[in-house]
């Protein structure tokens, strides 16, 4: 399988050296806990630097591991017990259980249980008590090391030893290391102990963690009061910057303060709008100051435009360097490589210039206080939202529910941009024409507030309603994925409710793509919660056997894949095999293709069957599209702690959305045959707007 850290892996710039070994710059030597498969060099790398000699073992799924005696001395050689689908204990690499396993054992990340973080001064911060260094050599270098060894004694762990159990082995460490890592523990990697360590960057990461870091600059001078008062409240005495309505220069670090305003900075002939995110309905103490970046102050008539998001604790270069911010901004040539950093200090902004030869220049965009109200473009979109479904956000009655999806499906028997397949039928191919700007959201998995957030979000409601925006969903906007809610039926529902009646209104810019749980098939489901059997038998209640019947016949009408231009798209997988445009038209008519593309999953140390590279080539090159083509599928979250993920399994363009997780949803806008994540926070939108009377 690819390796899960290629091209994740940069050399960290700041080191110091301890007993001839090369460690990041400002870690602590007593926080090291080194772990790696087994002849990785960890008993030898412990004895070097005059460690703790004991090998320890830690069991990752249990709660509270965190505070294992084993951790107590350091640094130290730890084994680590990883988490399978089928035991309830966690077993190590070379357990008998995992070695003889017929086929690789299912690895469940989710199980690992992950340290609480703290900012109190008074509580540990177990994320950062430990920094894991994952010792991880060529596999090819850890069999020779194994099997010389070997012949010295007898070591269990090397019986029946091959090539290929130790890259499997080397596979479930470089996931843990990833896993990990998302999960912002502090991770990074070595290839061998005569090399330097490496730390995990994802595309577009420009931040470096602070144990990567040279000296901080600004460390506090116990010798005055504000020095402790910056010790003791952890605050940076760092000059204030008062934005007036008058364009300033900013010539040094500096701090914004997060005062519920927008303003407005110009770097050359770059302009950027930074406005606080306003999240309406959430309890005071869970919300986070977050920033948007936007090219502009308000929408855009002709053209959706992408954003950026500085959380709090988020450290943000803003440059030609940072890819993910050059692809939404498109900066000139007048902004820098490395222009300036912005870092979200509980909501407060610190901006630090860097080699930038233009002038940040400042100056504030609006004096009114947005927080705590809802602005006129999302009150807007909002009323429109109502207009469309007809007031409340609640199940539609049976009469008015049965004539929807009536209408629904008589669009879908004649859609726009789809082919007739032999039969007559609307083929499973949709091809879009590429004249709007192209937003794709994944899995919704019955979170409705998800869903309006999309809606109610930049504009887009204004720009499907002007034709200037499409909107693909890649099915499986049913079926709750939280335990809690897994048997009720209502939530998914009231999904389908709405996306019937977006469809309707929008039948040429919205379209919905068949997923594996758009179905009534007793297989649908999790665990032992059969959600397709319990989705027809509560539409049978609520709504009738012709209800029934016509859902079954929007399902059957559905498109699978969706391609224009410049990007592909479908629930779940490229095709095993090379395909063509006729085959898809017809996909109906090749179940094993069709299973494929609505099930498989992208290739991994414990999913050998999966797709990968070649497969996401040949699905290109059968529609004659160029191989940098962007390719866009849901189903297969890699973490639990993201909604998108760029590049995955290290394929060039291959991009996973998942829209459906409880602290809000992610989408993808493409921009300039360019993919763009956006994500929103958790807002409780159906309430919100059942509480909003109408105007």
């Amino acid at each position: 399988m690819p390796d899960p850290l290629r091209k994740k892996l940069v050399p960290i710039e700041h080191l110091q050296d301890i007993r001839g070994v090369q460690l990041p710059a400002r870690l602590n030597f007593v926080q090291l806990v080194v772990t790696g498969p087994p002849g990785s060099g960890k008993t030898y790398y412990i004895n070097h630097v005059h460690g703790w000699p004991n090998e320890g073992y830690v069991d990752l799924t249990r709660k509270g591991w965190w505070k294992d005696q084993t951790l107590t001395y350091r640094p130290r050689e730890v084994h680590l017990g990883f988490p399978f689908k089928g035991f309830s204990e966690a077993l190590t690499v070379f357990d008998k259980e995992w070695l003889d396993a017929e086929e690789p054992l299912y690895l469940e990340l989710k199980r690992i249980q992950i340290p609480p973080s703290s900012n109190n001064m008074f509580q540990t911060n177990w994320r950062n008590r430990y920094i894991f260094e994952f010792l991880l050599p060529d596999p090819k270098t850890i069999f020779k090391r194994r099997m010389e060894r070997h012949k010295e004694g007898y070591f269990p762990v090397d019986k029946n030893l091959t090539l290929e159990m130790v890259v499997r082995q080397l596979d479930i460490y470089r996931e843990v290391a990833l896993y990990m890592h998302e999960a912002q523990m502090q991770v990074y990697v070595r290839e061998d102990l005569s090399k330097p360590p490496l730390r995990i960057a994802e595309q577009g990461d420009v931040d470096v963690p602070k144990w990567a870091r040279a000296e901080s600059e600004h460390r506090s001078d116990l010798k005055s009061l504000s020095g402790w008062k910056a010790f003791i409240f952890r605050k940076n005495p760092i000059e204030w910057f008062m934005v007036t309505d008058q364009l300033q220069v900013l010539k040094k670090e500096c701090r914004i303060a997060h005062d519920g305003k927008a303003f407005e900075m110009v770097i050359g002939d770059q302009k950027l709008v930074f406005h606080p995110e306003v999240i309406i309905g959430v309890k005071k103490k869970n919300i986070q100051k977050n920033w948007l970046i936007s090219p502009s102050k308000a929408c855009s008539t002709d053209t959706i435009n992408g954003f950026a998001r500085i959380k709090v604790g988020e450290r943000v270069l803003i440059g030609r360097d940072n890819r993910q911010y050059d692809e939404i901004f498109n900066f000139p040539k007048s902004v820098s490589k490395r222009h300036l950093m912005v870092t979200n200090i509980r909501g407060d902004l610190m901006i630090s210039p860097l080699e930038g030869k233009a002038a940040i220049q400042i100056v504030r965009s609006g004096n009114q206080d947005i927080r705590g109200r809802i602005g006129t473009n999302r009150f807007n979109a909002i009323l429109g939202i109502r207009e469309i479904y007809g007031d409340s956000i609640v199940m539609l009655p049976p009469d008015e529910a049965l004539k929807t999806i009536q209408n629904v499906n008589t669009v879908l028997s004649s859609e726009a941009y789809r082919d007739k397949d032999d039969s007559g039928a609307p083929g499973a191919l949709v091809e879009l024409p590429g004249k709007s700007r192209l937003l794709i959201a994944g899995d919704l998995h019955a979170q409705v507030d998800n869903f309006l957030k999309i809606l109610v979000e930049n504009c887009l409601l204004a720009h499907l309603a002007s034709n200037s925006a499409s909107l693909v969903v890649l099915g499986d906007a049913v079926h709750s994925e939280i335990s809690k809610e897994m048997e009720d039926m209502d939530g998914s529902i009231l999904m389908m409710d709405l996306i019937f009646k977006m469809k309707i209104h929008f039948p040429d810019n919205f379209f919905y793509l068949l997923g594996n749980h758009d179905s009534f098939h007793r297989e649908i489901g999790k665990g032992a919660i059969l959600q397709g059997i319990l989705m027809r038998k509560r539409l049978h209640e609520l709504r009738g056997e012709e209800y029934v019947t016509e859902m079954q016949k929007f399902y059957d009408l559905l498109p699978i894949v969706m391609k224009t231009d410049s990007c592909i798209a479908c629930h779940a997988a490229p095709p095993g095999k090379k395909i063509t445009r006729y085959e898809l038209i017809n996909l109906r008519n090749y179940p094993v293709i069709c299973h494929e593309i609505l099930t498989n999953r992208l290739k991994r140390s414990h999913y050998l069957a999966g797709y990968e590279k070649r497969n996401v080539k040949q699905f290109r090159q059968s529609l004659g599209l160029p191989k940098r083509t962007s390719f866009v599928v849901g189903h297969t979250p890699l973490d639990p702690f993201n909604s998108f993920w760029k590049n995955a399994g290290n394929i060039k363009g291959h991009h996973i959305i998942y829209s459906g997780r409880e602290d809000g949803p992610a989408i993808f806008m493409q921009i300039q045959k360019k993919i763009i994540p956006l994500s929103y926070p958790a807002e409780p939108l159906t309430k919100i707007i059942n509480e909003i009377k109408q105007v």
